[in-house]
C-alpha cells in the first residue's frame, strides 16, 4: 500500500489590544492560492523542522516578528480547506503588546496589518473558523490565568484592565466588584504615579506583579474573573 501524501502547514493566530479594541495579526497573500486575500501568517512545515520553528519562522518571515511566547491551539484537518492538496495545519496562537512590535511584510506577503476582530475582511482557507477558535480560546483562559496582562502596557489603570477584561469577554462587567476582586488577589502593584495628559481625572497606575502571582500559584491560589 502506498503511504498517502499529507502537507503539513502551520498558522498564527497573534492577538493584539490597541486603543481599546482587541485586534488580530494578517497578511495580505502575494502567492497564489487566494492571492490578494488576507490570511494568518504561516506556512508548510519543511522536513527539517519542528511545527514550532516552522511557526516561529513563518511568523518573521512574513511579519517581522520574533521571540513570541506561541501555545499551540488546535489541529485543523478539513478535507477541503485548502485547494491544492490535502493539508493539515497546526494552528498557535500568541499575545503581545502593540507598542512592543513593529510589523513588517516580507517572503510571500504583500503587506501585513492589524485588524479588529469584530471588523475583519473576508479571509483565505478557513482562518476565520480558525480565529473563532482561538478568540474562544482566549475567553476562556482570560478567566482562569492572568494572560491578559500581556496584552496592556506596563503601567495601566484599573479601568484599562477592566475594558480589556470587557472586550475579550464581549460583556459588561460590574465596576465596583471587578475592582474589588482584582485587588483582593493581592498581585496587582499600585505606583506612586497617575495618568498625564489625559482630559478626564487621572487615575491611579498599576503594574502586574509576576513574581507576586508565581508565588501565590504556589501557594494553591486560583485565579478566576
Amino acid at each position: 500500500m502506498t503511504t498517502p501524501h499529507i502537507a503539513l502547514t502551520v498558522d498564527c493566530v497573534v492577538f493584539g489590544f490597541d486603543d481599546g479594541d482587541l485586534k488580530v495579526l494578517l497578511i495580505e497573500r502575494e502567492i497564489p492560492p487566494f492571492k490578494g486575500k488576507w490570511a494568518l501568517p504561516g506556512g508548510f512545515v519543511l522536513p527539517d523542522e519542528t511545527v514550532e520553528d516552522a511557526a516561529r519562522r513563518e511568523l518573521e518571515e512574513e511579519t517581522g516578528i520574533t521571540k513570541l511566547y506561541l501555545e499551540q491551539l488546535y489541529t485543523f484537518g478539513e478535507l477541503d480547506r485548502d485547494p491544492r492538496e490535502r493539508v493539515v495545519t497546526v494552528a498557535y496562537y500568541a499575545l503581545v503588546k502593540l507598542s512592543d512590535h513593529r510589523i513588517r511584510a516580507a517572503s510571500d506577503a504583500a503587506q501585513a496589518a492589524w485588524f479588529s476582530v469584530d471588523d475583519l475582511p473576508k479571509l483565505a482557507f478557513d482562518h476565520a473558523r480558525i480565529i473563532d477558535v482561538a478568540l474562544a480560546r482566549l475567553q476562556g483562559k482570560v478567566r482562569y490565568q492572568p494572560i491578559g496582562f500581556e496584552l496592556l502596557p506596563p503601567k495601566f489603570t484599573l479601568s484599562q484592565l477592566q475594558h480589556l477584561y470587557e472586550t475579550i469577554l464581549e460583556r459588561p462587567l460590574d465596576k465596583r466588584n471587578f475592582r474589588k476582586k482584582i485587588l483582593s488577589m493581592g498581585f496587582l502593584l499600585e505606583l506612586d504615579e497617575i495618568e498625564q495628559d489625559v482630559a478626564h481625572r487621572a487615575a491611579r497606575l498599576y503594574s502586574f506583579n509576576r513574581k507576586k502571582y508565581e508565588q501565590l500559584v504556589r501557594a494553591g491560589f486560583n485565579f478566576e474573573i
